[in-house]
């Protein structure tokens, strides 16, 4: 799950690694996100399972998974320095300015990778551990390599960055035969969907120079681009109705979830009459707005 980090902090020239190299090394704010998603899934489990709360396995749940998180991040940043050097938002990286060398940071990496997964398995259990390697394995090994060769990334991107709340889930011993971690899956697959469409419109120049293929490659008049923005969009607001059928979300909640999806469409609508950056911005500041307020939404409405 890679949400757009716009406002990195520019760097001095000068040769000491610092504190906030380390936070762009391992991307902080979407470490942060993969934290709290995963978070939702294992409180979510337990709602569904009534079962009591279990600090300590939560507490070793989020630090297993942040330092897989993180790893990820710092993996990501290894294969892509020179496409990280050519774009303005992301040339001020630790990698592309050389603040660290390339083998310090495989080091790091695998030093977390490895810190994360084993934690996982050995504190919590070899369920959650296996959901953290996949996620690795999606984003290092398919999406990373995948942006250069074509705009399906995207979809593959996706996937990675829905499977944190399963991580929460199997931490929590929740039940894998029901619909509802698949439901969150789901979420937070098609979430990603519009707010990368609009990224992708945002800087597809830097995108094309850099040599990533997305969506919004070679399409001109942005037809393209906002077409799939609205189709995502629709796509979860048809998504709110699995927790009315199978009952497992209070339907008070899954109408504010409804509301807040319809709005989602509205912006891209507007994004797709008007194909501005502009309109684009304003729609993926809405998929950051959306998140949190889906969230928090299930919370306090799920339930049979």
């Amino acid at each position: 799950m890679e949400v757009s980090n716009t406002t990195e902090s520019s760097i001095d020239d000068r040769s000491s690694f610092t504190r906030q190299d380390f936070l762009l090394l391992t991307k902080a704010r979407l470490s942060l996100l993969v934290i709290i998603t995963t978070v939702f899934g294992y409180l979510l489990a337990l709602k569904s399972s009534a079962s009591l709360m279990d600090w300590w396995r939560l507490t070793h749940t989020v630090i297993g998974s942040a330092l897989a998180a993180a790893a990820a991040s710092v993996f990501n940043q290894l294969m892509e320095i020179d496409v990280d050097a050519r774009m303005a938002r992301t040339a001020v990286r630790p990698l592309p300015t050389k603040i660290i060398q390339p083998v310090a940071a495989f080091i790091i990496g695998w030093i977390l990778a490895a810190c994360g997964i084993v934690h996982l398995g050995v504190k919590v259990n070899a369920q959650a551990s296996a959901f953290a390697a996949a996620t690795l394995f999606v984003y290092m090994f398919i999406y990373t390599p995948m942006k250069r060769r074509s705009g399906l990334n995207t979809l593959v991107g996706a996937v990675s960055g829905a499977l944190p709340p399963l991580i929460g889930w199997a931490a929590a011993g929740g039940d894998f035969s029901v619909v509802e971690p698949w439901f969150l899956f789901g979420l937070l697959f098609l979430w990603q969907l519009p707010h990368f469409v609009a990224i992708n419109w945002m800087y597809r120049k830097e995108y094309e120079d850099a040599g990533f293929v997305m969506w919004s490659n070679g399409d001109e008049s942005g037809g393209r681009t906002s077409f799939l923005g609205i189709f995502f969009s629709v796509l979860l607001m048809m998504m709110m109705v699995i927790p009315l059928a199978f009952g497992f979300v209070r339907t008070w909640a899954v109408v504010g979830l409804m509301l807040a999806a319809s709005v989602m469409i509205k912006y891209a609508i507007n994004f797709g009459k008007s194909r501005l950056r502009e309109d684009a911005r304003r729609l993926f500041l809405y998929t950051l707005i959306f998140l949190p307020v889906a969230l928090f939404l299930l919370f306090i409405g799920w339930g049979r």
